[in-house]
C-alpha cells in the first residue's frame, strides 16, 4: 500500500512540476511581450533565439528543482510549497534575465543582436545566463533555516547576492581575456560567446553549492560564498592556462578563438568545459 501511495504522490508532484513549467513558459512571454516566440522558432528559423530560448528552459528546470527537491512534509504541504516556491523561482529567473541583459552585456542591445542580427554568440551567452541563474535560484531557495523575514525573504536575498557575484564574474572574465569580449561577441564571434558562457555557468555552480547549505547565520553564509567564489575566480585564469598547455598543446586559445578568420568553436568548447569541469571538481573537493 505504501508503495502504491508513493507512486500516486510521485505522479502528483510530476503533474505539479509540469504545471509550473507551463507557467514558466507563459511568464517568459509576459516578461518579453515584444518577442513572437513561434515566429522566431519556426518561421524565421532564428537559431540564435533558439539557443537562448532553450537555455531559458534548462535554467527553468534547474530552478524548479528548488521547489521539488527535498524531504517530504506530507503531500498537501509539499504541493503548497511547490506552488509558492515554484512561482517565486519563475519570477526570480525572469527578473535575472532582464537585469543581466543590462549589466553583463551592457555595450549593445541583446534583443537586437538576437532577433535582428541573429547573433548566435549573444544567444549562447543569453542561454548560459539563464542556466547560471537557474543554478543560483536553486541554491537560493533550497535548504533549511532562514534569517529575518522568513524563508522567502532569505531566498530573495540569497538570489540578490548570487546576481551580484555573477556580475563580478563577468567583469573578472573580461579582465583576464586578452581581447574585448563585448566587441568580439558583437562581431558575431560565436567562439567567444561559448567560452564566456562556460565561465558564467562554472561560477554559478560554485555559487549554487555555497548557497545550498542550511542557513545558520548571514556571516557564515557570506563567508562560505566568498570563499567558494574566490576559489572559482582564481581558478578561471588557471583553467585557461591549463587548456592552453594540456588540452590544446602547441596552440594558443586566443589565436584559435580570436586571431583567425573563422574562430575555432571547438577550441572554445574545450575552454568552456575546462571551466565547468573544474567547478564540478571544486564542489566535490570542498
Amino acid at each position: 500500500m505504501e508503495y502504491l501511495d508513493g507512486i500516486i504522490y510521485s505522479i502528483l508532484y510530476l503533474a505539479a512540476s509540469f504545471i509550473l513549467f507551463y507557467i514558466g513558459k507563459v511568464a517568459y512571454q509576459l516578461f518579453h511581450p515584444k518577442i513572437k516566440v513561434a515566429e522566431e522558432l519556426v518561421v524565421r528559423d532564428n537559431f540564435a533565439f533558439s539557443v537562448a530560448y532553450v537555455g531559458y528552459y534548462i535554467g527553468l528546470v534547474i530552478a524548479l528543482g528548488a521547489a521539488v527537491y527535498g524531504e517530504s512534509n506530507g503531500w498537501q504541504l509539499d504541493l503548497m510549497d511547490m506552488g509558492v516556491y515554484g512561482l517565486l523561482t519563475i519570477v526570480l529567473l525572469n527578473l535575472s534575465l532582464l537585469i543581466n541583459d543590462k549589466l553583463i552585456l551592457n555595450k549593445f542591445s541583446v534583443k537586437k543582436e538576437i532577433l535582428e542580427d541573429r547573433n548566435v554568440g549573444t544567444g549562447v551567452i543569453e542561454g548560459a545566463n539563464a542556466v547560471a541563474t537557474g543554478l543560483i535560484v536553486l541554491g537560493a531557495i533550497h535548504g533549511e533555516g532562514h534569517g529575518f523575514g522568513g524563508p522567502i525573504v532569505t531566498g530573495v536575498l540569497y538570489w540578490l547576492l548570487g546576481q551580484v557575484l555573477l556580475y563580478i564574474t563577468a567583469k573578472v572574465y573580461s579582465a583576464i581575456t586578452p581581447y574585448d569580449v563585448h566587441d568580439e561577441i558583437e562581431k558575431d564571434n560565436v567562439a567567444v560567446g561559448i567560452a564566456m558562457a562556460g565561465a558564467m555557468v562554472a561560477i554559478a555552480n560554485l555559487i549554487r553549492f555555497a548557497l545550498m547549505h542550511d542557513f545558520e547565520s548571514w556571516l557564515i553564509t557570506v563567508e562560505d560564498v566568498a570563499i567558494d567564489v574566490a576559489i572559482g575566480l582564481a581558478f578561471l585564469p588557471l583553467a585557461r592556462l591549463l587548456t592552453d598547455k594540456i588540452l590544446l598543446p602547441g596552440r594558443k586559445l586566443t589565436d584559435e578563438i580570436v586571431n583567425q578568420e573563422n574562430p575555432n568553436k571547438g577550441a572554445a568548447l574545450v575552454e568552456a568545459f575546462a571551466y565547468i569541469g573544474g567547478s564540478v571538481l571544486i564542489t566535490w573537493a570542498l
